[in-house]
């Protein structure tokens, strides 16, 4: 992925999971970079071979200013998942109430 974004040395993605009624949990990431960018990360991601189920879709992304860190200068798991549930909340609810799984065709 770092191939599809440059050699910046600053962090812009970090991958937590949400629950996910479906499923029980689905992938999310929460990234710095301009949205319009997303659709070449996703184009770099899938020519890596991975399964399907490690690949986010494109509606699992989550713009931020910061990818938050501790005063140690490590990766804040806590508030990485905390802002990835409150700004994916309103999406999952949407898919539920609509009854249409958005995996279909994939």
């Amino acid at each position: 992925v770092a191939g599809a974004v440059g050699a910046n040395a600053q962090q812009v993605f970090a991958v937590t999971s949400v629950p996910d009624a479906r499923k029980g949990e689905r992938l999310a990431v929460i990234h710095t970079i301009d949205p319009a960018r997303i659709d070449d990360v996703l184009a770099k991601l899938g020519t890596l071979g991975l399964p399907n189920l490690y690949l986010p879709r494109r509606t699992d992304f989550v713009a931020v200013a910061s990818i938050p860190v501790l005063g140690t200068g490590k990766l804040d798991l806590r508030a990485v998942r905390r802002a990835a549930e409150e700004a994916l909340a309103g999406d999952a609810a949407a898919e539920i109430a609509s009854g249409v799984d958005p995996d279909e065709g994939e």
